[in-house]
């Protein structure tokens, strides 16, 4: 069991991977047999494609105020004139996709969380094909995610209630980053400096949510944090490193969280939540409830 990045780090040097790693502290934690967490796992990965291609074809939440996203960014994507790279826009799509399933109260993943469920999935989709990734590789990303996962949920948060948004997306795109220069076959030194990197940039982030739905800012930042997530690994994998280690920047998160006002944290008492729009629609949707 390790407790820390870089406890994750040295003890991946005794396994093929850190994947593998993550399997065997899975194992030893809830007692199960390696078949059925890898059972577990497939179930996840299934979850994930189905939100994907469900979103995609364009669903709209219960309240009407999000939803089509994913399918005008797919439509934007086939007409080939876009600004960004096609892997990250894929990610992008994928991720929206999945936020806007989750606004529907459609089944997803959450990874780690409901409102952050878009960002390892939608990663992991948009980079299948081109880093030509078999069934079990896929389930190594994920296994990767969740080992980063482990250690920043254990020494600060993934909740946004607690810390902020920077705990939810911030989190998950860590995650996504770490698992992408795996992929890649970078190191797990260089997968945890991209975790730094990327909670760095990603530091103080704040949850509010307009109405206190899981919808608006949340499904545009799961978009913006799988973008992220590729920034950061590719950082990693060009040899750059944080000047902070990555255990000190998740310490640092926790410490922001906790000294982060409680109006942004889930109470959708400050930031957009406050705006007279999002006044406005709060108003309109307490109204149809009566």
């Amino acid at each position: 069991m390790f407790l820390s990045i870089e406890e994750l780090v040295e003890q991946a040097k005794d396994y093929s991977s850190v994947a593998e790693l993550m399997i065997a502290t899975e194992m030893e934690m809830s007692g199960r047999s390696r078949e059925q967490i890898i059972q577990i796992m497939e179930k996840n990965l299934a979850v994930m494609e189905q939100s994907i291609t469900e979103g995609k074809a364009g669903v709209t939440s219960v309240t009407g105020i999000t939803g089509g996203d994913a399918k005008r960014l797919d439509a934007y994507l086939e007409q080939g004139d876009f600004l960004s790279g096609d892997t990250i826009l894929t990610a992008v799509r994928n991720a929206i996709a999945v936020n806007e399933v989750n606004a529907k109260m459609g089944l997803i993943c959450a990874t780690p969380t409901a409102g952050s469920a878009g960002v390892v999935p939608g990663v992991l989709m948009a980079v299948r094909e081109r880093l030509s990734l078999t069934h079990e590789q896929q389930l190594d990303f994920l296994f990767t995610a969740g080992a980063f996962g482990l250690v920043i949920a254990n020494n600060a948060s993934i909740s946004g209630a607690e810390g902020g948004c920077q705990a939810e997306v911030g989190s998950a795109s860590a995650m996504a980053a770490a698992a992408l220069v795996c992929a890649k076959n970078g190191t797990p030194h260089q997968a945890a400096q991209a975790i730094a990197i990327t909670l760095k940039n990603m530091m103080g982030l704040i949850c509010d949510p307009v109405a206190g739905l899981v919808e608006v800012p949340c499904v545009k930042r799961n978009a913006l944090g799988s973008s992220q997530a590729f920034i950061s690994a590719d950082m990693a994998l060009a040899g750059i490193e944080s000047v902070i280690p990555p255990d000190e920047v998740v310490a640092a998160m926790y410490q922001v969280g906790r000294q982060m006002p409680s109006i942004f944290k889930e109470t959708a008492e400050g930031g957009l939540a406050a705006t007279p729009t999002a006044q406005r629609l709060t108003n309109e949707l307490l109204t149809k409830q009566t």
